[in-house]
C-alpha cells in the first residue's frame, strides 16, 4: 500500500519506518527542511532503540522516502496520516493548528480517493475540523472530480524506548472511522501487523479520540496515586515497594505504573491530562481526578529539591551535586517535562552546581535546560566523573547502567556518602549496611 506520513517526529517516523518494513511504500513528509536533508542521508533526528538501522535499511531498498514536497507523495498515497505536535496551549487545551494546516496541505494535492488519518493525539471533534478544513480547500480547487476522501481517527499507543517493537507487535490497535471503506482499507493496512485480529478494535471517530486521553489519563493516575501512598509511608511508617506487592497481585489492580518516583514526564502524560481537564472545562464538566493528578505530579517534582533543601538548608552556595539521568525516561533522549528541569532549576536557584550525566540526553538537555547559568552546570562525560568533588548523587532517571553500580566507587569519589534516589532503585538496608546515607520515597529511608 502507498502511505504518506507527515510529520518526522517520535511518532511519525517511527510509524513510517515500521509501515516501510512490513513492504508498504511509504513518504515521511516535514516542512523542516534540514531536519528531511538530515533523514536522505541517514542521520536520524530522535533516539530510539532499534529505529536507525531500521530507516537506513528500508531507505537504502527505496521503500522509505524522505521528502518537503506535498505535491510528489500525496497524488501517490492511498492513505495519509497526521502525525504533527499539538503542543499544549497556555490553558492546557492540545493546539491543532499544525493538524489543520496539514489536512489543507493534503486537500491540495489529492487526486483521488484518499483517507486522512488523524494520528496525532487530538482532542475531541478534531476529525470534524480536519474534514472541514479539507473541504474548505477542496472548494476553492477547479479540479476536483472524482476526489473523495474519508476521515479516520487512529491514535497511537508507543512507548518512548520501546517504540519500534510496540509498533510491531501492538498489544491493540484502534481505528475509529465512520466509513466501511475506509474501515476496510485500514484493516489490510494493519492486518501486516496482527495474526489475531481480535487486536484491532474498530469504533466511531469520537470514541477513538477520547480513549487516547482516557488511556493516558489512568495511566498519569496510577503513577500519581502510588505518589500520594508513598506520602503516606513516610509519614506513618511503611514501605511503598511492599504496598506496591500488596496492592499489585490483585489481578484487578495488577503491578504496572505503580511505581513511586519522582514524577512523570514526557511528550504524552502531561499534556494529555491538561487537554482532557480542558476538555471538560469545554463541555461545563469538572474533570476532578484529572485535575488532582496533574497537581500531585507537578508538586511531586519538587519532592527530591526539599529533601535536599531539608538536609543541607535552603542556601546550597558552595555544594556540588552530581546528577545521574535527565531525560523524562530510560531509552530516549525526550526532554519533554522531564522532573530533571525542576529539580536541578530549584537547586540552582538556592545556589547549586550541578554535574549532570545522562547517556543520551545531552543535546534535548542543554535546549531544556537553556535557563541554567553556564557556570552552575556542567555536563560530564561519564557517570563516575559526574561524582568527582559532589556533595551528594541524585538519581533522576533510572537508566540500567545506573542500577547496580560499584557502591564502593561511589562511597570513594563522593565527599559525603550520600544519595537521593528519585526512582527507588536502591535497597535501604543494603545501603545502610554500606554506610550510604540512602534518601528514597515512602520506603521509611533516612
Amino acid at each position: 500500500m502507498n502511505v504518506s506520513i507527515i510529520g518526522t517526529g517520535y511518532v511519525g517516523l517511527v510509524s513510517g519506518t515500521c509501515f516501510a518494513e512490513m513492504g508498504n511504500h511509504v513518504w515521511c513528509i516535514d516542512i523542516d527542511k534540514t531536519k528531511i536533508d538530515n533523514l536522505n542521508k541517514d542521520i536520524i533526528p530522535i533516539y530510539e532503540p532499534g529505529l536507525e538501522e531500521m530507516v537506513k535499511r528500508n531507505h537504502k531498498e527505496g521503500r522509505l522516502h524522505f521528502t518537503n514536497d506535498y505535491h510528489t507523495a500525496i497524488p501517490e498515497s492511498d492513505i495519509c496520516f497526521i502525525a504533527v505536535g499539538t503542543p499544549p496551549g497556555e490553558d492546557g487545551s492540545a493546539d491543532t493548528q499544525y493538524v489543520l494546516e496539514a489536512a489543507r496541505s493534503i486537500a491540495k494535492e489529492m487526486t483521488g480517493y484518499t483517507i486522512v488519518v488523524d494520528k496525532s493525539t487530538v482532542p475531541v471533534g478534531t476529525a470534524e475540523k480536519v474534514k472541514c478544513a479539507i473541504n474548505e480547500v477542496l472548494k476553492e480547487r477547479s479540479n476536483t472530480a472524482g476526489i473523495e476522501f474519508d476521515i479516520v481517527s487512529n491514535p497511537e499507543f508507543l512507548k518512548e524506548g520501546v517504540a519500534v517493537n510496540d509498533f510491531m507487535r501492538p498489544d491493540r490497535i484502534l481505528i475509529g472511522t465512520d466509513s466501511e471503506r475506509a474501515k476496510h482499507m485500514m484493516l489490510s493496512l494493519y492486518r501486516q501487523f496482527t495474526e489475531n485480529e481480535h487486536l484491532i478494535i474498530t469504533t466511531d471517530i469520537k470514541s477513538a479520540e477520547i480513549t487516547k486521553y482516557a488511556a493516558n489519563a489512568m495511566l498519569a493516575t496510577r503513577i500519581s496515586f502510588m505518589n500520594e501512598i508513598a506520602a503516606l509511608c513516610d509519614k506513618v511508617g511503611g514501605d511503598v515497594k511492599a504496598v506496591r506487592q500488596g496492592i499489585g497481585s490483585d489481578k484487578r489492580i495488577g503491578m504496572s505504573f505503580l511505581y513511586a518516583s519522582c514524577g512523570y514526564g514526557g511528550s504524552c502524560f502531561p499534556k494529555d491530562v491538561k487537554e482532557l481537564v480542558q476538555a471538560g472545562k469545554r463541555c461545563g464538566l469538572d474533570m476532578r481526578i484529572a485535575s488532582a493528578v496533574e497537581d500531585v505530579n507537578e508538586a511531586q517534582k519538587h519532592l527530591i529539591s526539599k529533601r535536599i533543601f531539608s538536609k543541607y538548608g535552603s542556601n546550597l552556595q558552595n555544594l556540588t551535586f552530581a546528577v545521574w539521568g535527565l531525560s523524562f525516561k530510560p531509552q530516549t533522549d525526550d526532554m519533554r517535562e522531564a522532573p530533571s528541569i525542576a529539580i536541578i532549576t530549584d537547586l540552582v536557584k538556592a545556589g547549586a552546581h550541578i554535574k549532570a550525566y545522562d547517556p543520551e540526553a545531552y543535546p534535548m538537555t542543554k535546549k531544556y535546560l537553556a535557563h541554567i547559568p553556564q557556570e552552575n552546570i556542567s555536563y560530564e562525560k561519564t557517570m563516575w566523573d559526574a561524582l568527582k568533588e559532589s556533595d551528594a548523587l541524585i538519581l533522576i532517571t533510572e537508566w540500567k547502567q545506573f542500577r547496580s553500580p560499584d557502591f564502593a566507587k561511589i562511597k570513594e569519589l563522593l565527599k559525603e556518602p550520600v544519595i537521593f534516589d528519585g526512582r527507588n532503585q536502591y535497597d535501604p538496608m543494603q545501603m545502610k549496611e554500606l554506610g550510604i546515607e540512602l534518601h528514597c520515597i515512602g520506603r521509611g529511608c533516612i
